[in-house]
């Protein structure tokens, strides 16, 4: 299997975060605080962007994310949220 070029990263901004952590099915597997979770994920995208694959941070908005969600019938969950993402990045315009 070949490594993709690109791949795109479920972004979370500071001011949405308790909201997704609510909402999500898995929410309550993320860190409680943003700050950790941003430093977290910032290390991980660094890991992947040294491997050779381009990074595309995928903002996900609370209700932007649910709303797709239930026109795809996707839990909202790390599954839906990396199919989210990616979706965002084949079309360059969002899901």
């Amino acid at each position: 299997m070949s490594r993709p070029r690109r791949v795109g990263l479920p972004w979370y901004a500071a001011e949405h975060y308790d909201a997704l952590r609510a909402r999500l099915a898995d929410g309550g597997a993320l860190p409680p605080h943003y700050e950790t979770w941003r430093i977290a994920t910032e290390q991980m995208e660094q890991v992947v962007r040294q491997s050779g694959v381009e990074v595309l941070r995928v903002p996900i908005e609370p209700e932007v994310f649910a709303a797709w969600c239930a026109r795809t019938g996707a839990p909202p969950d790390a599954s839906a949220r990396a199919r989210y993402a990616a979706e965002a990045i084949a079309t360059d315009k969002g899901p």
